[in-house]
């Protein structure tokens, strides 16, 4: 048995848990399964797309998880959805600010729970949950759940826990009833919509409105070297996260990182066009990096890099009184990133692994090369 605690819930006179799985107990416990159509037992819906849509899942792996039998209720699984919620689960653990399933999933349990509660009456207690491999079914969140079993060998030692509802051997008719009525959902705001807000409009946090500005800019500015490429809100085709960007970019103005008062005002207004002149520099310093496939150089982490050294190039700018959006300036303050740095240095199977990057220590790099632009000993 495997114990969790929870809390034990009672509504219209049916009897439910709100409980915490960790993420290796969801792997082990919960079966995935669809509704077969005829003699065909396909499991997943949409093609695996080949080398032209790079992906982390291993669809063969994954399609072997997934049972199909004419018992089942759940459609076939989508592959799209596969892969964008494993990027999203992965632009979580990069940010580290958000969680990649903070709703509950829905399970019901093919056996008996026990609950023993802390006291007699109480409804806290812990759920005992028999060990057996696939005795659990989700009704709500199988997508969820099978991009986290994509996903779980990415997590290594780190604790993940599922919030998730569990019935106690809920009839058949009941739980397809509960799949229908969850499922049909019958309002939905187009994605479209929700990109085209602006930054103001999404957030009340004036620092986070800002770094979605700037986001907004550096994806939709045909100018920008990130043109197209950002993923905003979690919809569109592009491959770069928006979530690290942008709150990398909040910690910067929650922090003053480019001046106080009425200097850090003014900037706010010029930022977006600092940012697009930066990185469109960046991308000329380490133009074949930039533009090659081999490097990660427009990954999370080297992304967050730049824009956390972005105050550094700015007090140069302000040093040598110059216009703080200036193409040319910029240019000249970070050329030295060029020869202290290189392209060679953003090579994905090479120095950028060998060296275990990490956001800081990129940084740090970055920073010695603007303060000892020479190669001055260090």
């Amino acid at each position: 048995m495997i114990s969790v605690a929870a809390i034990r819930m009672q509504q219209f006179g049916v009897q439910f848990y709100q409980a915490s799985l960790t993420a290796k107990d969801i792997d082990k416990l919960v079966r995935f399964e669809v509704l077969s159509y005829g003699d065909q037992g396909q499991g997943l819906r949409g093609s695996k797309r080949g080398a032209a849509a790079p992906t982390k899942v291993n669809w063969d792996l994954l399609e072997r998880r997934i049972g199909a039998n004419e018992k089942a209720y759940q459609r076939q699984i989508i592959r799209k959805k596969i892969d964008e919620l494993v990027q999203y689960y992965e632009q979580c653990r990069q940010a580290r600010d958000l969680p990649s399933i903070p709703g509950a999933v829905i399970i019901s349990c093919d056996e008996a729970l026990r609950f023993e509660a802390v006291s007699e009456g109480s409804p806290i207690g812990t759920l005992k949950v028999p060990e057996r491999e696939g005795i659990l079914r989700a009704i709500d969140g199988q997508h969820r759940l099978l991009a986290l079993h994509a996903d779980i060998d990415r997590f290594g030692d780190e604790m993940f826990t599922v919030p998730a509802v569990i019935f106690d051997r809920l009839p058949d008719d009941h739980v397809v009833q509960m799949f229908v009525t969850i499922n049909a959902k019958h309002t939905r705001l187009n994605p479209s919509h929700l990109v085209s807000l602006s930054g103001r409009q999404l957030y009340s946090d004036a620092s986070l409105a800002a770094a979605h500005d700037i986001v907004r800019a550096l994806n939709d500015r045909e100018d920008s070297p990130l043109y197209g490429e950002i993923k905003l809100l979690g919809v569109g085709k592009g491959r770069v996260a928006q979530a690290p960007l942008a709150q990398e970019l909040k910690k910067l103005f929650a922090a003053e990182a480019f001046g106080a008062g009425r200097k850090g005002d003014a900037f706010r207004e010029e930022s977006r066009r600092f940012f697009v002149n930066y990185l469109k520099q960046v991308a000329v310093v380490f133009g074949a990096a930039w533009n090659g496939r081999k490097y990660s150089i427009k990954s999370a982490t080297a992304l967050r890099a730049f824009v956390r050294v972005a105050p550094d190039v700015v007090q140069r700018l302000d040093q040598e009184h110059a216009e703080r959006t200036d193409f040319r300036a910029i240019g000249r303050v970070i050329a030295p990133w060029g020869r202290r740095i290189g392209n060679i240095r953003f090579e994905t199977d090479a120095a950028w692994k060998r060296s275990g990057t990490t956001v800081e220590s990129l940084a740090k790099e970055l920073r010695l090369a603007l303060q000892y632009p020479e190669g001055a000993a260090v």
